[in-house]
């Protein structure tokens, strides 16, 4: 009876220990958000941010997790000096007054162990919407270079820029934005 107890008991603390929460920070350098807007209805531009810093909270376990992300928008790269001159205006993202965009949430949703949706703020030029990031990818494993443990996610959704007060040339340039973030994040 005593080793029944014991070994229930130690069945317990290690399913406890299992699912704390894990902190991820993410990866720079695989951590591009990027969106996607039609231009005059001739073609779909693709551009993306360079710099992106933030920490995931997961437990996998539970099912539960936290993001908060921070964009910095005075690093998109359209591939072109004139194009990120041009999107960092006024009338687009303003990044001489709001350098930032930030995405924060403590809503992860999951379909069994998969992750498959993030609800969350959005933060446009100082204007906070709530947004759904549908997740298209999601893989946590230990990290085969750095041997470390590692999660990614590909999560999509599409917003209106008019809603962020970054609706210069609307409706010629598409009012709707797709955004999407790969995050590839390393445990603490």
């Amino acid at each position: 009876m005593k080793r029944l107890v014991a070994f229930t008991l130690a069945a317990a603390f290690a399913s406890t220990a299992y699912a704390a929460p894990e902190t991820y920070n993410l990866e720079p350098n695989h951590t591009l958000p990027r969106f996607e807007y039609s231009h005059l209805g001739y073609s779909m531009q693709l551009s993306r941010f360079d710099k992106t810093t933030g920490k995931i909270v997961l437990d996998r376990a539970a099912h539960t997790g936290s993001a908060d992300i921070t964009i910095d928008a005075t690093s998109v790269n359209t591939g072109s000096t004139l194009f990120n001159g041009h999107i960092q205006g006024e009338g687009l993202l303003d990044t001489a007054k709001f350098p930032t965009i930030t995405f924060k949430s403590n809503d992860f949703k999951f379909d069994g162990d998969k992750l498959v949706a993030v609800n969350g703020d959005l933060t446009i030029k100082g204007i906070t919407k709530p947004v759904t990031l549908t997740v298209n990818s999601y893989l946590c494993m230990p990290h085969p270079m750095l041997k470390k443990d590692a999660c990614g996610v590909t999560a999509t959704t599409t917003i209106k820029r008019t809603e962020f007060n970054a609706g210069k040339y609307a409706p010629y340039v598409s009012d709707d934005v797709v955004l999407t973030i790969p995050v590839e994040a390393i445990k603490e």
